[in-house]
């Protein structure tokens, strides 16, 4: 069943004419009569007794409001995709990583709100797993996250690296590591940590970390926020690696203090991801260029 078929049935069925139909169609009256009689071919019944006048039968009459919902479908389908391709959807959803969305969101937000007024967009933050996992489900167009090539090399995915930043370590301002100008891998593992929750990133980068040094990571207590790291390593004993972007404050707090770690140094990439079919819809398109224009411009936050 092609849409041409549906479509030259009711214009038969409209004007009650072959001959009016091929007209209204701008066709001849053999290409409508062709098309109808295919359709009658594939439903194998005929739809209309052809008299002086073209008169639906039983079965013309029970297919007809399936044929106009099905051309009305199409044209509502079609005219939304159109829109889709001319820039006008309703939301750009975007998830980002914690440091993403308080150190360099801000301004790619202001400058699309601006350019795209009818345009809602809705940011999450997310850990960069599970921020790459529903951009694969389809439930955001964006993900701007640490890199995971195990999540990120697929065909469909578009990665555009962003920035690469040091992995430093937080702690409070009387702790014994501040001695160091560079805390060594030993030295920090004998202390307890401060981690992220399964599902970001960083944890798994510090995991990784500590087995290639040889060194038993003591994780001691599992965060999800900035502001809860923060005001945990406080207290005292306890330290947290996080990536430079996220402790900026860290070296202005006088009741915290942050120090680079000992060679080999850690560092994680910070990428936008989103698929093939995406960039072809002109506000995620322009999303993206905000982001290379603002982030991967101001991100100068340079590896130790």
């Amino acid at each position: 069943m092609r849409l041409e078929q549906l479509q030259a049935f009711l214009a038969v069925a409209e004007t009650g004419s072959f001959q009016q139909a091929a007209q209204k169609c701008g066709l001849t009256q053999s290409t409508i009569s062709r098309q109808v009689q295919g359709l009658e071919a594939e439903l194998n019944l005929p739809l209309f007794h052809r008299n002086a006048q073209a008169k639906l039968t039983i079965a013309g009459e029970r297919f007809l409001p399936r044929a106009r919902k099905i051309c009305h479908e199409w044209r509502t389908a079609s005219t939304e995709l159109a829109d889709l391709l001319a820039g006008k959807q309703p939301e750009l959803c975007v998830a980002a990583i914690h440091s993403i969305c308080a150190q360099y969101l801000p301004p790619v937000l202001q400058s699309f709100c601006q350019e795209y007024p009818e345009v809602q967009l809705r940011v999450t933050s997310l850990g960069s797993d599970r921020a790459i996992k529903v951009l694969k489900d389809g439930l955001v167009d964006v993900a701007i996250v640490m890199n995971n090539r195990f999540l990120t090399t697929t065909p469909e995915l578009i990665v555009d690296p962003l920035y690469d930043e040091a992995v430093e370590v937080l702690m409070a301002a009387n702790h014994p590591l501040t001695e160091f100008d560079r805390v060594p891998w030993a030295e920090l593992a004998r202390f307890p940590q401060v981690v992220f929750k399964d599902g970001y990133g960083m944890q798994r980068l510090v995991q990784e970390q500590f087995a290639r040094q040889g060194v038993a990571l003591n994780a001691a207590l599992e965060l999800n926020t900035l502001d809860a790291f923060r005001g945990i390593v406080r207290q005292g004993e306890l330290v947290a690696l996080l990536p430079r972007s996220a402790i900026v404050d860290g070296h202005t707090d006088p009741t915290l203090a942050v120090r680079p770690t000992a060679e080999p140094s850690l560092v994680r990439q910070v990428v936008l991801v989103t698929s093939q079919d995406r960039l072809q819809i002109p506000p995620i398109q322009r999303f993206r260029d905000l982001v290379h224009q603002h982030i991967t411009s101001r991100s100068a936050l340079p590896v130790s």
